[in-house]
């Protein structure tokens, strides 16, 4: 179980992040700021949205399902029992805990194949 489940980013991958930014600075009207690269040679994009959520971009290989990804905000922490978890549960992980920007993240499926992840920063216990 995800503890005080909370959206806190929607993950895309998109095919080229210049267009991208523009397309939703320009067009949509949102505050896009281009993020430090994360360490794969690519920037990324967060655009903060209403209700305390961020829309993410990072360049990648775009493929029917592999995106958006709704991404569970551990706030309190703990992803490695919580990951532990869905899978005792038979959750299929995806992606198991491993480093992201600025904390972890894990990937899993929901049991139609759809991609969720967990993300928590660096600054609460694994």
């Amino acid at each position: 179980m995800i503890p005080s489940p909370r959206i806190g980013n929607i993950f895309f991958f998109v095919s080229d992040v210049d267009r991208t930014e523009r397309f939703y600075r320009d067009v949509i009207g949102l505050a896009v700021e281009r993020m430090p690269d994360d360490g794969s040679g690519n920037a990324w994009l967060n655009a903060p949205i209403p209700g305390n959520v961020d829309l993410i971009f990072f360049q990648g290989d775009v493929q029917a399902g592999n995106s958006p990804i709704l991404v569970f905000d551990l706030a309190e922490g703990g992803i490695d029992g919580v990951v532990d978890a869905l899978a005792k549960a038979g959750t299929t992980i995806v992606t198991p805990v491993s480093h992201a920007p600025g904390g972890w993240s894990s990937e899993f499926a929901d049991p139609d194949g759809y991609m969720l992840s967990l993300y928590q920063t660096n600054t609460v216990p694994r």
